[in-house]
Order: structure tokens, then sequence, then C-alpha cells
């Protein structure tokens, strides 16, 4: 049975782990006023559920996260009730539903977050294949490698990436 977290600990997990909470938060809010919100009740819950924390389940920073997502859809859905202040945006809209905005969001979030755990030879042809659409034949070009090897670097790049996505908490439906 975990012991409930002491003021202390809670200090040093703060340290280790809320700068890193409140840009999640800020991406994915899109507002500092709510991300510092989304952080301070992101904390709050975790020292309630203190007991139940197991470390041999998941780290300190994946079991933050994952109240943090739940904190973060929580203020989405309260500011989807109240009327939104209209602010300018500098990026191009997304092709999803608002309702989905935060799904999407946080998707993103943790599919770069994967990526940037791979080496730099499968994160470069998954994005070359799978994001940008390029033939495995024009990337293999373009690296000066064969063409198998590009497909092998797919190959153990996905399941690297899998590995990774599992590890924030991923499963497959």
């Amino acid at each position: 049975m975990a012991v409930p977290l002491a003021d202390e600990a809670l200090r040093a997990i703060y340290t280790a782990h809320g700068p890193e909470l409140y840009r999640f938060a800020r991406r994915s809010l899109s507002d500092a006023g709510l991300a510092e919100e989304a952080v301070q009740e992101t904390f709050v819950r975790a020292w309630r559920a203190s007991s139940t924390y197991d470390p041999t389940r998941s780290s300190q920073r994946t079991w933050l996260f994952a109240i943090l997502r739940n904190v973060v859809i929580d203020l989405a859905r309260a500011r989807r009730v109240r009327p939104r202040v209209a602010t300018p945006t500098l990026e191009a809209p997304h092709p999803v539903e608002a309702e989905d905005d935060i799904d999407w969001v946080l998707t993103r979030w943790q599919v770069e977050s994967a990526l940037a755990e791979l080496d730099d030879d499968h994160r470069r042809v998954l994005v070359e294949v799978h994001w940008h659409g390029r033939p495995y034949a024009e990337v293999a070009n373009a690296l000066g490698v064969p063409t198998g090897t590009i497909k092998s670097r797919v190959y153990y790049g996905l399941r690297a990436l899998r590995v990774a996505l599992e590890a924030q908490g991923w499963r497959d439906a």
C-alpha cells in the first residue's frame, strides 16, 4: 500500500514535472491561465489519489500526464459550455471537428513525444513515408540507401514507436 505524498515529496515532484505539465496544458488549452489551473488541479488530484499510485504500473510522469489529460478534457468541456472570447490564431485549423480538438491535440503531442524517443534514422523514414506520403524508393534515393533498408527502418521504427506509445499508456483497441 502506498503512502500519501508528503509536502516535500510533492514539491520535488512539482519541480521535476511541473514545467513539462504546464507546457502540455498550455499547448492543449491555448490559454496560459487555464494551463496554470490545469497543472494546479493535476497536483491536487495527484495528492488526493497518492495512495492509489502504483510505481510498478507506471512512472510518476506517466501517472501525472494521465491525470492532466483528464483535467484538460474537463476544462475544455467546461469551456465549451461557456462562450469563448475570440482570439486571433496564427495556425491554420486542423481538419477535425471542434469537439475532438482536445483529443486531436493530445494525440498529436503523444505521437510527437514518442517519435522524439526514436533514433534519427527510424524517425526520419517514418516521417517521410507516413507523414509526407513519399514512396520507399523515393526516400531511399534521397538518403542514398537501398529500398530494402528503408522498408526495414520503417518496420523497426513502427515497432519502436508502438513501444514508446504503450509506455505513455496507449493500448490496442
